[in-house]
């Protein structure tokens, strides 16, 4: 598999160290429709972007009927198969728990984790969510914050969550500090980005780069803008929606890659 066509990881403009993100929603490892298993295909799609830091939503900890049933289901975690050699550091945010198993978010990361925390923001009802805050230590850089986001579908529910990951950013957070959010908004309205900004500071890139955020749902055929990369006291450029081939079958929603400029 070619590697992704962006800029490669380095000093970006103005001389400041730049690192590669990915995030994407990878449907717990199936593709349309839950038809097929595809992580082993995943894992070779989201190693070739060679990101520094992976937002990873729908991720499975564990499902113990999978792993009877279904043909490579691998040993381990999904975020740790997916992590392999490439990814030394990684954590979990178990969100969803049921009698078989469980999913969350995770943070893949070429950098220290020194310490990480999952906040659950889930509101009301069988519909469970959370969000991954990690703290990193990225070399010449020192402290980013970096935190995996899935919000929930109904829009009361994500007015309350953005209004949690404000006040996430407010008490663990220090303003100085660069800050990457990324993930499933599910704010196909596109109302989140005003909040965010003024309680926050946070800046979408391709908003940023483009004037609005990029259409990624459904793979297929991207209508909806769900999936958002923001940052704080960071730049960015080159941000992507990846391409439909091998993406769009390899999960529901298109996944986003930028070089965000510490």
């Amino acid at each position: 598999m070619t590697n992704i066509d962006i800029s490669r990881t380095g000093p970006a403009l103005g001389g400041r160290p730049s690192i590669r993100v990915l995030t994407v929603n990878m449907h717990k490892g199936f593709g349309f429709l839950n038809r097929r298993f595809i992580l082993p295909e995943l894992r070779s799609a989201v190693r070739a972007v060679q990101a520094d830091l992976v937002f990873l939503q729908e991720v499975q900890g564990d499902h113990a009927l999978h792993a009877e049933r279904t043909v490579d289901w691998p040993p381990v975690p999904q975020y740790e198969f997916l992590a392999d050699a490439m990814w030394p550091q990684f954590a979990y945010g178990r969100n969803a728990v049921y009698p078989h198993g469980h999913h969350g978010n995770a943070l893949l990361s070429k950098y220290p984790i020194m310490q990480y925390r999952n906040r659950d923001v889930s509101i009301q009802g069988p519909e469970r969510r959370g969000m991954l805050h990690c703290t990193l230590a990225v070399p010449g850089v020192g402290e980013l914050h970096a935190i995996c986001v899935h919000l929930g579908l109904a829009e009361a529910h994500r007015r309350r969550q953005i209004d949690m990951l404000c006040e996430m950013v407010g008490e663990a957070v220090p303003p100085q500090a660069p800050l990457i959010v990324a993930g499933d908004f599910n704010d196909w309205r596109c109302r989140a980005s005003d909040p965010l900004e003024r309680c926050a500071g946070l800046h979408e890139v391709f908003q940023m780069v483009y004037g609005q955020a990029a259409r990624t749902f459904p793979a297929r055929l991207p209508m909806l803008r769900l999936d958002r990369i923001y940052v704080r006291g960071a730049g960015a450029h080159a941000p992507m929606v990846l391409p439909r081939k091998p993406w769009s079958h390899l999960s529901d929603h298109a996944p986003l890659a930028a070089e965000i400029d510490l």
